[in-house]
Order: structure tokens, then sequence, then C-alpha cells
């Protein structure tokens, strides 16, 4: 009888899937492995917050471990876990070694989330006031940290094509080390439009995104400053609610009810905030990987303006769930457009359904993700031998983080 496979995720945070995309995601992470049949265990350093999941509740056990200890060593190889999932590179630096070391068996996943180098380099281009450019990466701290996490480890989890594409050629990342795994859903989470608010029940302007979140804070700005006034100029009435958790006080201080332009903190439901907008603005400037706030949008079948940055590797080459514009006049015109023409909103509407069915369904990859776990598992040597330069970085990562780590829990002492 085979013993049960077993997987523990390290997380850079407890998972909050009502606050963040990525809270959504590890959850859907969560679900591919138990449909594997693996038994779970989910452990981080992160303080508990109010919004957390109730992971026993999905049968997940929790353990809450430390930084820069020596009690994560007893605490892995007892549990002997097969796979292991790391929750942004961070957290791969941190107790990647100290997996390798215990269990030198366990398969090492990295979930990317996004590539945090081509977020930094971008945002560092955009305060800069220039164009991003592919040399920036290379350039960027992060970037050598984070592909050297993704070649330590057996596979990285991507959520974005067009990342892939960067790790592949620009970075000359093997293909056999990343996989394609964007946010997933359910068949029965692609609407039924007749059933939803028509075009007539809806009105008003959403934006939606946790502000923690740099490139969020900075779109609602650039609404503020730019954008907004020139939808204002032409839809006096109009409203725009902006929601997000955790707002700071100077997000709360862009609240201007003359202007209706609302600052509404943390939406209690964000399916309903959603599914009763008109129009979903999101004009992100940075970042990266793909926008849980845009698919959201079309499970609602809501209409989106967004620009080049937040469509990206979203819809291939589908028409978009409303428009894709990087010009703040274009913007405003194209949400204008949505707005007041039912022909053009509806038109919209069905696009977001093409995207999702064609694009986002859990059955379109969860089976290769499963063969290509299993795959792993059983040829685990092989597949480390054909990654040379990843067990090189393992060798010196091991001596110098190892050493460094051990130093400060000494100084802890």
């Amino acid at each position: 009888m085979n013993q049960k496979q077993s997987l523990l995720i390290i997380g850079f945070v407890w998972p909050e899937p009502n606050s963040s995309a990525a809270g959504g995601r590890m959850m859907q992470l969560i679900s591919l492995f138990q449909k594997q049949d693996f038994e779970i265990t989910f452990a981080s350093p992160a303080q508990d917050s109010d919004f957390m999941i109730d992971l026993k509740s999905y049968n997940v056990e929790r353990k809450s471990i430390a930084l820069n200890s020596s009690s994560f060593d007893d605490f892995v190889k007892e549990l002997n876990p097969s796979v292991v999932l790391f929750d942004r590179f961070m957290i791969e630096e941190q107790f990647g070694w100290r997996v390798a070391e215990n269990c030198p068996n366990a398969l090492r996943i990295l979930d990317t989330e996004d590539l945090h180098c081509l977020r930094l380099a971008r945002q560092k281009a955009f305060k800069e006031k220039r164009e991003f450019q592919i040399s920036d990466l290379l350039v960027e701290e992060v970037a050598k940290r984070e592909i050297a996490s993704i070649l330590r480890c057996d596979l990285s989890l991507m959520i974005s094509e067009y990342e892939i594409e960067l790790l592949t050629t620009v970075f000359k990342i093997d293909k056999s080390l990343l996989c394609y795994l964007p946010l997933l859903l359910e068949s029965n989470a692609i609407p039924d439009l007749a059933k939803l608010p028509s075009f007539e029940e809806r009105k008003d302007f959403v934006f939606i995104g946790n502000f923690l979140h740099e490139p969020n804070w900075n779109a609602v700005q650039y609404l503020k400053e730019t954008i907004w006034p020139l939808i204002k100029k032409q839809l006096p009435e109009a409203v725009l609610n902006i929601y997000g958790a955790y707002p700071s006080q100077k997000v709360l201080q862009l609240n201007n009810v003359k202007e209706g332009f609302l600052i509404q903190g943390r939406a209690e439901n964000a399916n309903d905030v959603v599914e009763k907008a008109a129009v979903v603005l999101a004009p992100l400037r940075f970042g990266a990987g793909i926008k849980g706030k845009l698919l959201e949008a079309m499970q609602c079948g809501t209409p989106s303006v967004t620009t080049s940055i937040g469509a990206e590797s979203m819809q291939k080459d589908l028409a978009w769930n409303g428009f894709v514009e990087d010009n703040p006049v274009d913007f405003a015109d194209k949400a204008v457009r949505l707005y007041q023409d039912p022909t053009t909103w509806i038109q919209a509407q069905k696009n977001g359904i093409e995207i999702m069915n064609q694009r986002y369904l859990r059955e379109l990859f969860e089976e290769d993700f499963a063969t290509q776990i299993q795959f792993l598992l059983s040829n685990i040597k092989q597949h480390r031998l054909n990654n040379f330069m990843g067990e090189l970085l393992q060798h010196h990562t091991l001596k110098s983080t190892k050493y460094m780590s051990k130093w400060i829990e000494e100084k802890n002492k």
C-alpha cells in the first residue's frame, strides 16, 4: 500500500482570498493538490490576520513557524513531505536550503504569484519617468535573487505567458522548470448573462484592489488626478466607487463627494459590488502577472477599461472585455462609451465570457498539472541532473544562506 502523499506549503502570509487575488490563488492550489489526494500542511512565519481563511475547515493543518530557527528543521524532518511549495521567492530563500538539507527527496515547487523583478523594474522606470526596457531586468537586484530561486526549485508555477517568455528568452531558463498555471475558474463560475443585472439596472464606475499593492495605489492616484476629471466632464452625474482592503490614511483622504470620487474601503462582498457597477476601471501603469480584478469583472459580467499592463497575458488573441487604452484621454472616452452605449457594453460582456471559457477554466489545466507533478516525483533525480545550474546554486546557497541564518539564530539567543 502506498503511503499517502503529503504537501507542505510555506506561506508568505496566511491566505486571505477576500483581500487579494494571491489569497484566492493559494486556495486554488490547495484544491488542486487535494484533488490528487495530498494531505496538506500550511505553515507560515506571518502574524495571524483578521481576514485570514480558516484552513482547518478546508482540511488543511496549520502550523506557525519561525524565521532563522532550527526548530523548522525538526518540524520538516518529522513531517517528511513529498512536495514542498514555497509561496514567493522570499520564502524559498528563507526555507529552501533547510528543506533541501532535511528532506532532500521532496519535490520543491515555487509559486511565483507574479515576477517580482518585472513589477519592480517597471515601477522604477515609471518613477524615473521613462519607458521600461528589458535591460532594466538585468540590473534589478531582485531579479538575481528571484531567478536564483527559480533555478534552485524543481518547478516554478507561472500565471503569465509573457513572464514565461521573459524567463526562457532573457534569462535562458529551461522550459522543464516552468509550469503555466493561471488563475483558475470552476465551470459553474462562468455566469449566465441573463441572470446578471442588465445594462439598464447598473450604475456607477468601480475600481477594486488591495491597497497594500503599490500598482493599485498608483492607479487610484492616476484616476483621481487625471482620468476621473476627464470622465466627469462628459458625465457630470457619474460616481466612481473605490474599494480595496487595507486603505491607509492617504487613500481615505482622496474621498470627495462633490467630485463623485468615493473611497469605500474593504468590500464586504467584492462580487456584489462589481456586479452592480456598469464599468470597472483599472488604469494600471506598472505591475506584473495577471489581474484577478479583471477576471472578477468578467465573472460579474462587468466590462472593463484597462491598460496594456492590466490586460497583459490575459486574453491572448481574443477581443477584450471592454477596452485596452494607455492614453488617458482615450481611456476616459472608452469608459464613457461603455457607460452610455448598450450595444458596445453587451458585446464587451460576451467577450469576457469567451476569454474565461477559453483561457481560465480549471478543467483545461488540472489534468496536465497532476501529470507533471507525478512525473517529477518519479523522476526527480534525473530532473535535477538536467538542471546543473540549479544544483550549483543550491550547493552555494546552502553554504552562504545556511551560515548567515545560523549566525542570526545564535545572535538572537
